[in-house]
């Protein structure tokens, strides 16, 4: 039977049988129970002794600390995580004991516990690798998250996801009438309460009213090191310039298409004796690894939006 090599975590293994073999699958991933206080505030002195200082007041223990000043932005930014049981007090309870605080400094925060699992919801299209990708580092537990269903505007991955035992959703987009599919898409969304849309090679333009009432929590991985290459076939555009590094984006989406702010990039040496077949399955590699490192930041909340930027405590 598998073991899980990590400490002070508990992995629920199940078995399935695929093609006379008993498979194995993790089902559950349980990490010791953390608040996570995220911040984000005009800088001054005193943040840090202040609000560390209210912690240790209640007895809390901060089990891992980042922050940041952005010296021309006059920006503060902070994440604390906070081991739950040392402070005695429910997350709802902390909040109430936080917010003179945050009032004090002029705080954008919000404070998160980790029994709470975000919710997330993929959506793609045909290609399939980083819906693959995704649901493998799921059932093996490193998304601090539960997948909670798939949409598609095409029914090419219902069989991968129906064995993963995850409802999937088939949402053909019309060309003279996408306001009814994104509508339907919208209703999807809503009735699988995400916190978290990913766009894991979703080939639609997702509509304004969609990308105002997500904004923050819909995350797209575009094939191109954006912002060069921008749009459709971004390995031939750049094998057509003679690059020598193909790269790819993982970002929020907002109205602007590919415009929104970064979450995370990684980049492909290339070379002259390359095809555009070799750059887009160099391409494919990075989008996995891209999306997924953007996506688990974004589940640990370790990226904070100021502007169009991000600060990304990793």
């Amino acid at each position: 039977m598998p073991r899980a090599a990590a400490v002070g975590r508990v992995v629920i293994w199940r078995f399935r049988y695929n093609a006379g073999f008993l498979i194995p699958f993790c089902s559950g991933f349980f990490m010791s129970h953390y608040y996570r206080l995220v911040v984000s505030c005009p800088d001054r002195r005193g943040i840090v002794a202040r609000v560390s200082g209210f912690i240790a007041g209640h007895g809390g223990s901060i089990t891992e600390a980042s922050q940041h000043s952005d010296l021309e932005a006059g920006r503060f930014f902070m994440r604390y995580e906070i081991l739950a049981d040392s402070i005695g007090m429910s997350a709802s309870e902390l909040t109430e004991a936080f917010d003179p605080v945050a009032r004090e400094f002029d705080m954008e925060w919000a404070l998160r516990d980790t029994r709470r699992r975000p919710r997330v919801v993929i959506m793609v299209s045909r290609e399939s690798h980083c819906l693959v990708d995704l649901l493998y580092r799921w059932t093996a537990g490193e998304l601090d998250g539960d997948i909670v269903g798939v949409i598609s505007n095409h029914d090419d991955m219902r069989g991968l996801v129906e064995w993963h035992e995850l409802p999937y959703f088939h949402v053909p987009v019309q060309a003279d009438d996408k306001d009814a599919a994104f509508a339907e898409v919208e209703r999807r969304v809503e009735a699988l309460k995400a916190d978290v849309v990913v766009l894991a090679r979703y080939m639609q333009i997702l509509p304004p009213r969609l990308c105002q009432r997500y904004a923050g929590r819909v995350i797209n991985i575009h094939h191109s090191f954006l912002p060069s290459f921008a749009g459709a076939r971004p390995y031939h555009q750049a094998h057509s310039r003679g690059v020598k590094l193909i790269g790819a984006t993982c970002h929020y989406v907002t109205e602007e298409l590919d415009a929104g702010p970064i979450i995370e990039q990684d980049i492909h040496r290339v070379s002259h004796c390359h095809t555009p077949q070799d750059l887009v399955r160099f391409g494919r590699d990075v989008e996995k690894a891209v999306l997924a490192r953007g996506l688990r930041w974004h589940l640990e909340d370790r990226v904070l939006i100021h502007g169009n930027k991000t600060v990304v405590f990793a």
